[in-house]
């Protein structure tokens, strides 16, 4: 374990922007690495950008259909072999579940895989703990994120956001937004302690930069409110008040919110508007219906009241905004429950990181264009329960 030790202390004591140029030359010093590159998942999850040079000169790799992208989706190591005797060995650089790409290490032969592989897993494991720290100080893993420019108002959106992925032994998350690149309204937020897990996917009204300020706002109010350990349903009325405060009624936004508790599996839901909620059970969907309450900041103080909800071992949880729900088909038919519970059942095989990307490909093509006209976003939870020994 020595090589690794030196790799991690290099990892740790690395200027940020340096990050990569560090790890290429540790790896080579360390494991004899002949070539090291590391892949950025783009926002709409389709390509693997290239880190090394800015601007880019290295051609993407694709999610779908390449080496690279078997390890990204599988969360696991995939070994290439070489046509010079050397093999590639891609390795998924993840955070606690949060997929965030792949680093792809040239070792001499298969010998050196076979040695080393288990130490390099590891390696790619504190590489991507070492570029979201790095993150907060240089501009270089975000600008590699992007295969086209983001607007405005989807840079702001994307910052909202606590990941696209969560992994934890009593669930899993994965969320996704549609059109990844020019998203303005909907969002979705969560937040995680020892026994609780607070879900929040939000539905904005408006277009462009003003509905990223609504949402913006409606966030880190629901954020405030919850940080200061204020139960679900004050959550959402001091949410309320902090959106009518500032648009008097003029704009609101709708929310689901839920709060879970983690040795049980009962929650707290508040339905205040129109995100909904599909449920995977012993091979069936079904929509699972709250008693609806008024969106954010509609009116002046507003009361909410928590709902329950009980979850059980094996289901599957997946909110929808209604630019899913509601899309139409070039001739007006609505996607609805019956599309949506189809692409459900087609999708039960995959991990929670990887369905609200694959239901959001299958909406395109009910859509029959690939820019939607409005914002689309998927959540899916997949909760396991905690063992009694955990």
């Amino acid at each position: 374990m020595q090589s690794f030790v030196a790799v991690e202390r290099a990892l740790r004591r690395s200027a940020p922007h340096a990050l990569l140029d560090v790890t290429r030359a540790v790896l080579k010093e360390q494991y004899g690495a002949q070539d090291v590159e590391l892949y950025m998942a783009d926002y709409g999850v389709s390509v693997l950008q290239p880190v090394s040079v800015l601007p880019h000169t290295l051609e993407p790799v694709s999610v779908h259909n390449s080496p690279a992208g078997r390890a990204f989706g599988s969360q696991q190591p995939y070994r290439e072999e070489g046509r010079d005797g050397g093999a590639r060995l891609h390795l998924p650089v993840s955070v606690r579940g949060d997929r965030l790409g792949v680093l792809t290490v040239t070792l001499p032969d298969g010998d050196a895989v076979r040695r080393w592989e288990g130490e390099l897993v590891e390696v790619a494991e504190v590489l991507g703990h070492e570029v979201v720290v790095a993150e907060r100080d240089t501009d270089l893993f975000m600008q590699a994120r992007r295969k086209d420019r983001l607007t405005l108002a989807a840079e702001m959106q994307w910052h909202l956001l606590p990941g696209r992925s969560c992994v934890r032994p009593e669930f899993e998350l994965g969320a996704q937004l549609e059109p990844a690149y020019a998203i303005f309204g909907d969002n979705f937020d969560w937040s995680t302690t020892a026994d609780r897990l607070t879900l929040y996917v939000t539905n904005g009204m408006g277009e462009g930069i003003e509905a990223s300020l609504l949402t913006s706002l409606a966030i880190n109010a629901l954020r405030n409110a919850r940080r200061a350990d204020i139960p679900i349903a004050d959550q959402a009325a001091l949410a309320d008040q902090a959106v009518y405060a500032h648009y008097r009624g003029r704009c609101y936004l709708s929310v689901l919110m839920l709060d879970l508790d983690l040795a049980t599996g009962r929650a707290r839901v508040v339905d205040a508007g129109s995100p909904q909620l599909l449920r995977l059970r012993d091979g069936s969907v079904e929509h699972v219906t709250f008693d609806a309450q008024l969106p954010l900041g509609m009116f002046e103080e507003t009361d909410y009241m928590a709902q329950h909800f009980q979850a059980e071992p094996g289901d599957r949880l997946v909110f929808v905004s209604d630019g899913v729900h509601a899309v139409a088909s070039p001739k007006g038919e609505a996607y609805g429950d019956t599309a949506l519970s189809r692409a459900i059942q087609s999708t039960r095989l995959l991990p929670a990181a990887e369905v609200p990307r694959a239901i959001l490909r299958e909406l395109t093509g009910h859509r029959g264009k690939s820019v939607p006209d409005d914002d689309a976003l998927i959540v899916c939870l997949d909760w396991h329960g905690r063992r009694a020994d955990g």
